[in-house]
This record gives structure tokens, C-alpha cells and sequence, in this order.
């Protein structure tokens, strides 16, 4: 019997202080409003359909280390370690022209944009793109591409990031 394979995200400890949960509460100001009592199809769950405390960094690395292999291969084995497929496509373009040449994926974190070339191979949006050419956009934070920490220090720049390009360039 062959073990399984570890999957690919993790659970976050969502009690800490600190940790965002997205708008909550509005569901309350909804309730028992006229409209709800009129139309009952206009009642809906309190709960909204939020994964809170879910880290997709080890799929992120996973991705990054099939570069250059067959992307059905790739992609079959991600589907069957997640518990859904979408933050794959947060990372991976199936057109080269809709490839980002990062993504951010957390509050500091960046990974290389990746899409799915003529060949069907995993492949990097832009190759040359380095750690050291990456700046943090903010004082405070410990800023990481693929891994690694920016090399360059915070400098003052503009808090508005533009997008698909280097921060604060």
C-alpha cells in the first residue's frame, strides 16, 4: 500500500490576533426587513461561503518546481491533493497573454507568474524576473519572492502598487 501524499495547503491558526475575516455582519441588517418577510427567495444563510485559514504556499512551491513538465500531468496531481482547484488558477494562465509576471498571494508574499505554453508545459510568465529586482512596497513587512527576501530595502515609494509590474519601481 503506497502512502499518500501530503496536500497541498495548510490550516492557519484563525484566532490569533490580528487575522482578517473579510465583512461579516451584514447578513444581521438583512434580516426580518420587509423585503425578506415579502419574498421569501430574497432569504439567504448567514454563513457566506468564505474558506478562512487556508495557506496554498506548499502548492505554490509545488507549482514551481513542475516548470517545464506536462501540464495535465502537473495539473491531475494538484486537483487530487486540494480540496478545490481554484487557487491553482490564481498562479497558472492557461493563455500566455493572460500570464502575470508575479502574483501576490498574501499580505508580502509574491510567486512567478505561471501559464500553460504551445507545448502544454508549465513555463514561467517571465523568466528573467529576479528577487533582487523586486522592492517592498511597504516598511513593516518582510517581503518574499518564491521564497526568498527582497534583497533591496524600503525606500518611500507610493503605498499603490501598480499592477504586473515590479512593486514600487
Amino acid at each position: 500500500m503506497r502512502p499518500e501524499k501530503k496536500p497541498l495547503f495548510r490550516r492557519v491558526n484563525t484566532k490569533t490576533h490580528r487575522v482578517e475575516h473579510g465583512d461579516g455582519g451584514k447578513s444581521r441588517w438583512e434580516r426580518n426587513t420587509k423585503e425578506t418577510k415579502r419574498n421569501a427567495s430574497s432569504r439567504g444563510s448567514m454563513h457566506k461561503k468564505h474558506r478562512h485559514g487556508l495557506d496554498y504556499t506548499p502548492l505554490y512551491r509545488f507549482l514551481l518546481s513542475k516548470v517545464g513538465q506536462d501540464w495535465d500531468d502537473v495539473y491531475s496531481e494538484a486537483v487530487a491533493r486540494l480540496d478545490t482547484e481554484d487557487p491553482i488558477f490564481r498562479m497558472v494562465a492557461l493563455q500566455p497573454e493572460d500570464g502575470e509576471r508575479y502574483v501576490r498571494t498574501g499580505e508580502s508574499t509574491y510567486f512567478s507568474g505561471l501559464f500553460v505554453d504551445e507545448d502544454n508545459r508549465l513555463a514561467l510568465v517571465d523568466p528573467e524576473l529576479t528577487v533582487d529586482q523586486m522592492k517592498p512596497w511597504c516598511p513593516c513587512c518582510t517581503h518574499t519572492f518564491n521564497g526568498a527576501r527582497f534583497t533591496q530595502s524600503f525606500e518611500g515609494q507610493d503605498w499603490d502598487q501598480p499592477k504586473n509590474e515590479t512593486p514600487a519601481q
